[in-house]
């Protein structure tokens, strides 16, 4: 160590004579350094260190983001001082340019108030979190102000104060070596003088924040920049309780009209989920932002006027929709609707595989698990009611907003007997498996009392079709509704609904006539129709050449006004081969019909058999010997040949060349049976010469109702827990869906997308009930509940687009723009996991109005009534439609030249430029006013 920092270390015991001699060759003594300077040390090397990091690093080594300002970040960290912490926090953004904008969303609210950048904050470590002693405060000022100086830096720093309601702050600023920045703000938080409610009031006051000398400000000239931004917040309805509380006089001098309009209604009353549930509007209320740009004032009078303009006249509106707290946080049993409840459906579906029969959830002795001990069940009047809504038929068509993707759901039509009872079933008693069970089991009651007393099954499809793409369950029902009209004694087999006159639909123009209408033809104009082929032939009298017709049309296909506009009179027949007389065709039956587990069935039978083609055949047998006899007792002339011209026209040949040339007008037709038709010991052949000339209405039916209606009933008896809970959790995903998807919400592309994508989701999770169970039941219970939670996710969105749609449909590319904006803001939320992923971040965004849109938003604003009159205050001006703004935000400033002002004073030429002398910022209500004030000043 050099002798004379030895010496310099052990300076306070040397002698007069050498401390002198040292004091003359300019040695410091550090160890005499106080606390303060050491304080401020330690401020100056966080400082430096943070300024050698630069912004980016000190994102990437871990700086906070601010929620709340998307783009501004923290760094902090705490230091000592005597006894106490404090707590040193730096601000800045990184894509800032230096000089933070006016009303910018994203500024910090020192950012706002005083119209700075980057800055520091230096706070006590407390509880309250600010300073209250006047002399600590202006010294951790100056501590911050001198290592700012010794940094080369000029970030702003602040100190909060007094009480942490007023949110008051105190704070420097060093520009150069020349100016300082003072900053000062407080709130008056309980009654706000008169002349502060106007603009010219705070427009007096900011002048009287730099004028040196008193001024009679009304006739005193200066130009003082002026923005301001207002806030408006749409008016909640009106409560009963504020209808309830207008004067009895007044209610009976008013009409129904107006009694009518302050009845509170439902804001989703038109919804197509209201039947099931009420939802709470995730719009609670539009915010209005009306800015009124830079502008500059000479004179407090100009600023009256500008308080009585209009706020049509502002430069610029935003509009914000505040969403409910209940949309951007996911709290559990906050949301209640179908993904709520479709939730517990899949934990009854869980239980269900915990017993054989249905009736041991419902048995008291024998309950299938201790869990379900708890699980409740309706009182039997309850039952009786969701019974009478299960099967009360309206008569109410199937829904035109079918989704393309639906069917690909195996569930059941949404306007169905097996839908509704899904639907009622997931608001019954909790839908837990016990209150499932009992409702199925007086379901299948009133479903057997229909069977026994005949009468039709509500809400079933007409028609004597299964549709295979729906549940076994609805499949059986349909079946069961058949066979009840095939079993009642009224039914009427030869009606026209139920028998079959040709294989070919597309050229079965008409059935033969009865001699009545042969008579009314006759004398009509318009030709008569007659089809007893799977061709039309077309004969013509007067016509010199039938032939060629009939070949031209044996090979066209024309419909029933097709003909007719012939206009000319012609006769429709075939022939049969023997004698030459007109064929008749004959009225059939159905071919039985077949739900999904009896296809099954007879695929596995033909697979055991081997011979697939002889096996159906043979299953076929009695449909073809039904069609044969009746055949037969239609034309008892008839031979194998006729029926295979009449039944399948493809295996009879006839050669084109004759046709074309004439030759059929030969009799008999030149032609012959196909190969596999002709060839010996033909299935076919054998069945004819068995069979007996029958009409339909002596045969022995295809379908036999009550051995098949039997046969459901019993698999609706024995149906298996998991059975019936597997095929309700696809249903009532699917009639869920439907549901919601005829929601109006105009043209939003992002929710349509949505909607389709459920569907697909949907069909995808729900395939595994269809594959006899791939998945483990852990594992399937598991994409269920996840399943739940993407349901959720997209139920929630398509209410926000209804309340979005409803409220802004006057505008439509405004309510498609701010779906738009929620939906990007609501997008990461949607993931895939079971957890949800929640985060501090708000919805802030706000979408620009355009000129033509702006009466749509102000009729959002309704005249105040009456009844609200008494409830004004004092008013702060610009009001919409007699509403005051919620917010005003006001931003007064001065620009002065250096060289014409007292800064002037010893300044260099070089350095003249336009300076921010004075800033003040207001912002607040009548009842709460914050103030803030940044001066400059030449020290």
């Amino acid at each position: 160590m050099p002798p004379r920092v030895v010496d310099g270390l052990f300076s306070r015991f040397s002698s007069p004579q050498c401390d002198k001699a040292e004091e003359l060759e300019g040695f410091d003594d550090f160890t005499l350094a106080s606390s303060w300077e050491r304080f401020i040390s330690e401020i100056e090397a966080i400082c430096r260190a943070w300024m050698l990091d630069g912004h980016k690093n000190l994102v990437d080594k871990g700086a906070e983001q601010l929620g709340s300002w998307g783009n501004l970040f923290k760094v902090k960290s705490e230091i000592k001082y005597s006894t106490k912490f404090y707590r040193i926090e730096h601000y800045f953004g990184v894509s800032n340019n230096g000089k933070a904008a006016d009303w910018d969303d994203n500024l910090h609210d020192l950012q706002l108030s005083f119209g700075v950048s980057d800055f520091l904050v230096v706070a006590p470590v407390s509880a309250s979190g600010v300073v209250l002693d006047v002399p600590e405060s202006t010294k951790l000022l100056s501590s911050v102000a001198v290592a700012l100086t010794n940094c080369g830096s000029n970030w702003p720093a602040f100190v909060p104060v007094h009480d942490p309601s007023r949110k008051a702050y105190v704070g420097i600023q060093n520009l150069g070596l020349i100016f300082t920045r003072r900053f000062d703000s407080d709130r008056i938080g309980s009654q706000v003088p008169i002349r502060l409610m106007h603009l010219e009031g705070l427009y007096e006051l900011f002048v009287s924040k730099f004028a040196l000398y008193p001024v009679d400000f009304s006739a005193r000239f200066f130009n003082v920049q002026f923005a301001m931004k207002l806030t408006y917040r749409t008016p909640p309805f009106e409560s009963d309780d504020e209808f309830d509380s207008i004067d009895p006089e007044d209610k009976e001098s008013a009409g129904d009209t107006d009694i009518l309009k302050h009845i509170k209604t439902q804001w989703d009353d038109d919804c197509p989920w209201t039947e099931w549930y009420s939802a709470e509007d995730p719009v609670t209320a539009f915010e209005l932002v009306a800015i009124w740009s830079s502008r500059t004032f000479e004179t407090s009078p100009e600023m009256a006027e500008l308080e009585n303009a209009s706020s049509f006249d502002a430069e610029k509106w935003l509009l914000y929709p505040v969403i409910s707290p209940n949309m951007i946080h996911d709290s559990p049993g906050k949301f209640v609707g179908f993904a709520s409840q479709l939730h517990l459906l899949v934990s009854a579906l869980e239980k269900s595989y915990e017993a054989q029969f249905l009736e041991d959830f419902v048995s008291v002795e024998n309950p299938a698990s201790g869990s379900s001990k708890s699980s409740t069940i309706p009182p039997p009047t309850v039952v009786d009611r969701v019974l009478k809504e299960i099967f009360h038929d309206d008569g109410s068509l199937p829904s035109e907003c079918e989704n393309k993707h639906c069917r690909a759901i195996k569930g059941a039509p949404l306007e169905s007997l097996f839908t509704q009872f899904c639907l009622h079933s997931l608001w019954f008693g909790g839908c837990n498996i016990r209150a499932v069970a009992s409702l199925w089991i007086e379901f299948v009651r009133e479903v057997c009392w229909c069977w026994d007393e005949a009468q039709p099954l509500p809400n079933m499809p007409k028609g004597s079709t299964i549709d295979l793409s729906t549940c076994l369950i609805h499949q059986k029902l349909q079946m069961l509704a058949i066979c009840i009209e095939k079993k009642n004694p009224s039914h009427d087999f030869e009606s026209t609904e139920n028998v079959n006159h040709t294989n070919d639909e597309k050229v079965n123009v008409a059935s033969y006539p009865s001699e009545s209408v042969k008579e009314e033809n006759d004398s009509a104009d318009l030709p008569r129709l007659v089809s007893f082929s799977a061709f039309t032939y077309v004969l013509l009298p007067d016509a010199p050449s039938t032939a060629s017709l009939i070949a031209d049309f044996q090979t066209s296909v024309y419909s029933a006004d097709e003909i007719c506009n012939f206009h000319i009179n012609f006769v429709i027949c075939d022939l049969i081969l023997p004698i030459c007389a007109s064929m008749h065709a004959p009225y059939t039956q159905d071919a039985p019909i077949m739900t999904e587990d009896m296809h099954e069935e007879r695929l596995h039978a033909v697979e055991a058999l081997g011979d697939a083609f002889r096996f159906s055949a043979q299953l076929e047998r009695d449909i073809l010997s039904s069609d044969m006899s009746a055949f037969k007792a239609a034309n008892p002339d008839a031979v194998f040949e006729d029926f295979i011209r009449w039944h399948s026209p493809g295996d009879w040949e006839v050669n084109e060349m004759e046709a074309r040339t004439g030759e059929l007008n030969h009799w008999p037709p030149q032609g012959k049976l196909s190969q596999r038709m002709s060839e010996h010991g033909n299935l076919w052949r054998q069945i004819w010469n068995a069979s007996l000339p029958l009409p339909v209405s002596e045969q022995k039916p295809l379908l036999d109702p009550i051995r098949e209606g039997e046969k459901i009933l019993h698999y609706l008896e024995t149906l298996k827990p998991h059975q019936l809970l597997e095929q309700m959790v696809c249903t009532a995903f699917r009639a869920s869906t439907d549901i919601l998807n005829q929601t109006l919400y105009g043209d939003f592309k992002h929710m349509k997308t949505e909607v389709d994508q459920i569907y697909l989701t949907i069909a995808s999770i729900l395939k595994y009930f269809q594959a006899n169970h791939l998945l483990e039941k852990d594992e399937l219970i598991g994409n269920l509940r996840q399943l739940c939670l993407v349901f959720e996710h997209m139920e929630k969105l398509l209410i926000l687009a209804a309340s979005v749609h409803c409220k802004l449909l006057d505008a439509p590319q405004l309510s498609e723009a701010v779906f738009n904006d929620y939906f990007a803001f609501y997008q990461p939320k949607m993931g895939k996991s079971l957890e949800s992923i929640c985060y501090d971040q708000e919805f802030k965004t706000k979408q620009l109005i355009m000129m033509d849109e702006r009466d749509a938003v102000a009729s959002l604003f309704p005249p105040a009534t009456a009844t609200q009159s008494w409830r004004k205050v004092l008013s702060m001006g610009n009001l919409l439609n007699g509403h005051e703004p919620i917010l005003r935000e006001i931003i007064f400033s001065i620009n002065d030249h250096i060289q014409d002002s007292q800064y002037a004073s010893g300044v260099p030429t070089s350095n003249m430029e336009e300076i921010q002398t004075h800033r003040m910022y207001i912002g607040g209500t009548s009842n709460d006013l914050r103030v803030a004030l940044s001066v400059t000043s030449w020290d």
